[in-house]
């Protein structure tokens, strides 16, 4: 591996790109592939073979550019297939995504933890491993929101509809009095302006992707794999959709504050 080589990131579709954000901020040297799978989005309704299949595809699309390391930009891809791509490839630097629980906890040890994340996430075995070994005292409320990822899709990250969308989810899992909110999917960060109207401004918001960035920071090092060349590295779009507005879209998201 060279330390010029790409670093890669994919998800179902433009989730990914809030944890590419985070990479950017702290590693703006490197290069990076972002591939969103938005043709076959989303990956959060389907069935865990189905994930696995269209998972090991990206991965072997990327391995085949050249990357040294590749980030899974996708909570529901991580809960079914991060080890079994870890066993794949076992020399490669793999950095998956997981829900923020555990700071969550740290910061309502006996409080209400909503956790709002995609079917397929919330009945993954290594959510639930997470929530064993984190949740403690707390109370867990899990709010499955499929449907979510498509507003960020379409671009509609604050509106009416998004707003009654996301009161009438929190509302059905009885999550509007909760301490803490976990943003379980990448998309989520997008809508988390409209999250914290619904919440409130005392309910303190836990996103996953700038930790995300600091492991994989610290992988790169521990093999000095880190780009030094001192030049701002560069951003390679790819989306299976093949649709030009998503890749506009996707530079949009990257540049959102």
């Amino acid at each position: 591996m060279e330390k010029n080589q790409p670093i890669g990131v994919f998800d179902s579709g433009l989730g990914g790109v809030s944890v590419l954000r985070e990479l950017v901020a702290l590693m703006p040297n490197e290069n990076y592939i972002y591939f969103g799978d938005s043709v076959n989005a989303p990956y959060g309704t389907k069935s865990d073979s189905e994930i696995m299949e269209l998972s090991d595809d990206v991965m072997e699309n990327l391995v085949n550019q050249g990357c040294k390391a590749i980030v899974i930009g996708c909570n529901t891809i991580t809960g079914v297939a991060a080890k079994r791509l870890r066993a794949e490839y076992p020399k490669l630097i793999i950095v998956a995504t997981e829900p923020a629980v555990k700071p969550a906890v740290a910061a309502a040890p006996k409080g209400k933890i909503l956790v709002m994340a995609t079917t397929a996430t919330l009945r993954s075995k290594r959510f639930m491993s997470l929530v064993d070994r984190f949740g403690g005292d707390a109370e867990i409320i899990s709010c499955p929101c499929p449907g979510l990822m498509e507003f960020v899709e379409r671009g509609e990250i604050y509106s009416e509809n998004l707003r009654q969308y996301l009161t009438e989810k929190i509302t059905s899992v009885g999550g509007m009095d909760a301490d803490c909110a976990v943003l379980g999917c990448t998309h989520y960060p997008f809508v988390k302006g409209m999250i914290q109207e619904v919440l409130g401004d005392k309910v303190k918001i836990f996103d996953g992707a700038p930790g995300i960035a600091r492991q994989l920071k610290r992988k790169l090092k521990a093999y000095d794999l880190i780009n030094d060349s001192g030049k701002k590295g560069k951003i390679h779009w790819e989306n299976s959709l093949n649709n030009p507005e998503l890749l506009r879209l996707s530079e949009k998201l990257l540049n959102l504050q």
